[in-house]
């Protein structure tokens, strides 16, 4: 028996489903085979792990810690039954989802035998002053930089930029966050017609479309906000790491298509937006923001 509280279905998903389509969708999901598993490629296949032990094991467990409730012995089946595929198919124990979703299972065993779970060790660090000091300096310090010293940044800099881009909050953990980097020195010309002068390396976040089979109610607004979310972690970053940068979009489809075709990318792979960083050599005047008080249009 699957859980189908509500909860489990966000009203973002109404602009073209009614809440019974959705659970329709959602219990098929649920029902797939290991057979039918174990046919998919493997990055769908990881991203149905993600998102339904977050539907139907992740969110019931936290719940019941929480409120000192007993979980159901049957919670977990669903999400033992893609480790046995995944087993199957033979992938590597050391990949994020294996490691996680054998942390639930493990968790949510201990719950029902009536152990303790203790999750202190993933506790975050407490905020201190100082913490939240740094933390506004940088979102309210990042500016939109359009030009560049002449000097390359070394690429553990861009990992953890974009590595930070893969921590953005991303709907249902499907994660289709992907990238393409180019340095304009090797590549000259490649983002002409963008409105800013070239590089020095281009971020361009993609998304790997069949991540979204696992959710396919997801309406095509969330997964570009999965896209956006990542872009604002990355421009962030890049300023915390020493960097600054300009969130661009593309002008025209030519200039996509251009990009599929020098790097041979499948139609699966969805060009979003990029973001051009590199060490800045400008310091623009900050373009001042309206008052909270005139942003808010309500308040109870």
């Amino acid at each position: 028996m699957v859980d189908t509280d509500n909860h489990e279905f966000h009203d973002t998903c109404m602009d073209y489903q009614t809440t019974e389509q959705v659970r329709e969708i959602f219990l098929r999901n649920s029902a797939l085979t290991e057979d039918e598993l174990f046919e998919m490629d493997d990055t769908e296949f990881r991203a149905r792990m993600r998102e339904r032990s977050h539907h139907t094991l992740e969110i019931q467990l936290y719940s019941c810690l929480y409120r000192g409730k007993p979980l159901r012995k049957e919670q977990a089946d669903i999400a033992r039954k893609f480790l046995k595929v995944w087993d199957r198919k033979g992938l590597s124990h050391d990949l994020p989802e294996y490691k996680y979703v054998t942390f639930l299972v493990e968790s949510a065993e201990k719950l029902v035998n009536g152990e303790t779970v203790d999750l202190s060790a993933y506790k975050p660090h407490e905020v201190t002053k100082q913490m939240e000091d740094d933390f506004f300096t940088i979102l309210y310090e990042r500016r939109s930089v359009r030009e560049f010293k002449d000097k390359d940044v070394p690429d553990e800099v861009i990992d953890k930029v974009l590595e930070a881009g893969l921590w953005a909050a991303h709907g249902c953990n499907i994660q289709s966050i992907r990238y393409v980097v180019v340095r304009e020195k090797n590549e000259p010309g490649l983002f002409r017609g963008s409105d800013v002068p070239g590089g020095p390396v281009h971020l361009v976040i993609c998304q790997d479309m069949r991540c979204y089979r696992a959710n396919d109610f997801t309406p095509n607004r969330n997964r570009l906000l999965d896209a956006g979310a990542a872009g604002e972690n990355i421009v962030l970053a890049a300023h915390a790491a020493g960097l600054e940068g300009v969130w661009l979009t593309f002008p025209n489809e030519e200039f996509c298509d251009r990009l599929k075709a020098k790097f041979n990318l499948p139609d699966y792979i969805r060009l979003v937006t990029y973001v051009d960083v590199g060490y800045g050599d400008q310091t623009p005047h900050p373009p001042l923001r309206q008052s909270v008080e005139e942003a808010v249009l309500a308040r109870l």
